[in-house]
């Protein structure tokens, strides 16, 4: 991010505003892009979820509040906003206020590690990728306390069985990972996606060769997500609403902000390793051909990075969606069957043809 912290500084060198200003408040101003991004996209995903379940299903959905319902997410965050947090008889107290803390913060942290332009990266580590498997686990530990310290059997089942799929489907989305390692020789999110610039643009791309392995983690991160079908955690038919049974108000909001939060950052990701992330369609930047002459041609290049990015990744938000409303839910043995007898071997087998790829690519050199 050094391009932007000198441009950052020229700005405020123009105004007559001192350097150390600049020093002081350009860290914390990646921390307000991605709260102020993070509101923007979960009320913006929840009503987008809503109209495509209401048009999957012939109905209208919301269409009251605002022109054509558009602000009926703005309303169900005000209502959840100033409605009572109710404390449970007999719960942990401290454990079952921390749990919704413990499911939305790393959600927000893993928004930190994603490229999202060839300069616009917050957190860069030569590790990133390893750094974004483990935080994504994280959210499962805020699910059990949720269960556990709520003093509720539907509520402690549906913490069990988080814990459960979690398990379940993290080593099949390992194995796939490792695949795209493999392929990009590096364990940089950013280095990931540079290793799939190609002349002819999408031909470069992780999920041509391995198209098994982006399969398999589409499912594995839907697993991840405790989203239908795989959403036997909340399972209201039969838990009434699973680990988050007993929670209401703001608490309720920080869980229902950390689901979307994660499904955003998940597409994010799969869109970063698979689909070339911040690179365009074209092959070639249409702010080069529209601002030729500009002196912040440079700057037009990393939000149009950005704006691909957050295309191809709505598409992926559309998939998972398209998903909820075509499946019926599991049943759990059927749930982990599906990963241990199916996915696993197969991501497997895809590690191993990967492999195999790789080595010829690379002229048998080992």
């Amino acid at each position: 991010m050094n391009y932007l912290y000198f441009w950052y500084i020229d700005i405020l060198a123009k105004h007559n505003i001192p350097e150390i200003f600049g020093d002081i408040t350009f860290p914390i101003l990646p921390f307000c892009i991605i709260a102020a991004a993070i509101i923007l996209v979960v009320l913006f995903l929840v009503l987008l979820e809503r109209k495509i379940l209401a048009l999957f299903t012939q109905r209208k959905g919301p269409n009251r509040v605002g022109l054509w319902g558009l602000l009926q997410t703005c309303a169900d965050a005000i209502k959840l906003l100033t409605k009572q947090n109710v404390d449970i008889k007999g719960s942990d107290r401290f454990l079952f206020n921390v749990a919704p803390i413990v499911v939305f913060v790393p959600a927000m942290l893993l928004w930190g590690l994603i490229p999202y332009s060839s300069e616009f990266e917050f957190m860069g580590f030569s590790v990133t990728i390893i750094l974004f498997i483990a935080i994504a686990s994280l959210p499962v530990i805020g699910i059990i306390l949720a269960g556990y310290a709520s003093n509720n059997k539907y509520s402690l089942i549906g913490a069990i069985r988080s814990a459960a799929q979690i398990i379940s489907y993290e080593l099949p989305m390992t194995f796939v990972i490792l695949s795209i390692v493999l392929l990009a020789s590096s364990m940089n999110l950013k280095d990931i996606v540079l290793a799939q610039i190609s002349v002819p643009p999408v031909l470069g791309w992780f999920a041509i060769p391995c198209f098994i392995g982006f399969i398999i983690m589409f499912i594995c991160a839907v697993a991840e997500l405790n989203r239908c079908p795989f959403d036997l955690p909340e399972a209201e038919s039969e838990l009434v609403a699973g680990y988050n049974t007993e929670y209401s108000g703001m608490r309720f909001a920080l869980f229902f902000l950390g689901e979307y939060t994660m499904l955003f950052v998940m597409c994010l990701f799969m869109a970063t390793i698979f689909f070339g992330g911040f690179l365009p369609l074209t092959g070639k930047y249409i702010s080069e051909m529209c601002f030729t002459n500009s002196e912040f041609l440079q700057v037009f290049i990393y939000f149009e990075q950005a704006i691909w990015l957050f295309l191809k990744t709505l598409i992926l938000v559309v998939l998972v969606m398209l998903v909820r409303a075509s499946y019926p839910r599991l049943n759990s043995a059927s749930l982990m069957k599906f990963s241990w007898k199916f996915l696993l071997p197969l991501s497997i087998l895809n590690f191993i043809v990967i492999m195999i790829f790789k080595y010829i690519q690379d002229g048998g050199a080992i």
